[in-house]
């Protein structure tokens, strides 16, 4: 994949990052005031990173996509994609940008082959530098180049999506739950292929429903929540904001109750022998823990420590937001 951006000395810099939203706004009409879908959002994403946009559904995600795909019209506010501003240089901007929507667009009386290269042409991409059987190879669809598109399967055309927002080799992708009804094998292709296209120099913005995904893939994670961001962070950030951990311990001999030095860290039983206990790291140390255990005089088989995940804090968030 030849995702590397070489230029001459007179091309302008790279911008540091290749999406800067500032005080974006987009207001629906309707009775009243109308249905507030973005308020005043703050973005930047670095140039050359994986970034996650999570929310819950009608949260806002795909109205600030459309709004840089140029589907949707913004109310207020400014967005800028690759140093291009959307206002004054809209065409730099759809050239800069590759958009794979939740929805299926595809003409199913052409091939994947033929889609890849119209939308190629369309691009203006000449044909000795299209990239057609690479894409295709990439995500999976190499053995389907000359099948009709409506003979594929939901997650092959889904797969196809990926492959057209990619002939133009744009230096920003954006892909809006693109592993939607793909399946895991195919899944991990993907995201290998992604990640290769971040480390040649693409800016990915990912939005997804599975969380794990995120969390694996995201350098760096925005939450939005009734049309605000209500948390942009590194993932590693975000994920330490959750202050609580569990610990399980897995004991050599049946316990009939929780020991006494345990019960002052609400330990409990989990069987005669698994015993557990949620505690805050902030607040309580791991070692006093183990010091407690020693002090029952409980011999231990096994233990394991459960973290708390994105999943966790996504909830946490989303219902504390108005």
């Amino acid at each position: 994949m030849s995702a590397s951006r070489t230029r001459d000395p007179e091309t302008p810099p790279l911008p540091d990052d290749a999406i800067v939203i500032r005080g974006l706004n987009k207001t629906y009409p309707g009775r009243g005031q109308g249905k507030a879908a973005l308020i005043d959002v703050d973005l930047s994403i670095p140039r050359g990173s994986l970034f996650g946009l999570l929310g819950p559904n009608g949260a806002g995600k795909s109205t600030l996509i459309g709004i840089m795909a140029q589907l949707v019209i913004k109310s207020s506010g400014g967005v800028v994609i690759w140093g291009h501003d959307l206002d004054t240089e809209p065409r730099q901007c759809a050239a800069a940008i590759g958009v794979v929507p939740q929805e299926l667009n595809i003409d199913p009386f052409f091939t994947p082959r033929e889609l890849l290269d119209l939308q190629a042409g369309l691009y203006g991409v000449p044909k000795k530098e299209r990239r057609t059987d690479e894409i295709l190879a990439a995500v999976g669809l190499a053995d389907k180049a000359e099948a009709y598109a409506r003979t594929l399967s939901g997650g092959m055309r889904r797969r196809l999506m990926v492959a057209k927002a990619l002939v133009h080799n744009p230096p920003v992708l954006v892909l809006d739950e693109p592993t939607a009804g793909v399946d895991v094998e195919i899944r991990r292709q993907l995201w290998a292929y992604v990640r290769a296209l971040a480390r040649a120099g693409t800016t990915v913005l990912l939005t997804t429903h599975y969380l794990e995904e995120a969390e694996e893939l995201c350098e760096r994670i925005a939450i939005i929540n009734h049309g605000r961001i209500i948390a942009c962070e590194p993932t590693p950030t975000l994920l330490r904001r959750l202050d609580r951990k569990e610990i399980v311990f897995v004991l050599a001999q049946d316990l009939a109750a929780v020991p006494a030095p345990l019960v002052r860290f609400g330990a409990v039983m989990q069987g005669p022998r698994r015993l557990s206990l949620r505690y805050q790291p902030s607040r309580t140390e791991i070692g006093g823990i183990l010091a407690a255990v020693q002090e029952a005089g409980i011999e231990i088989a096994d233990m394991t420590t459960l973290e708390g995940d994105l999943e966790d804090i996504f909830l946490e968030l989303t219902r504390g937001s108005p």
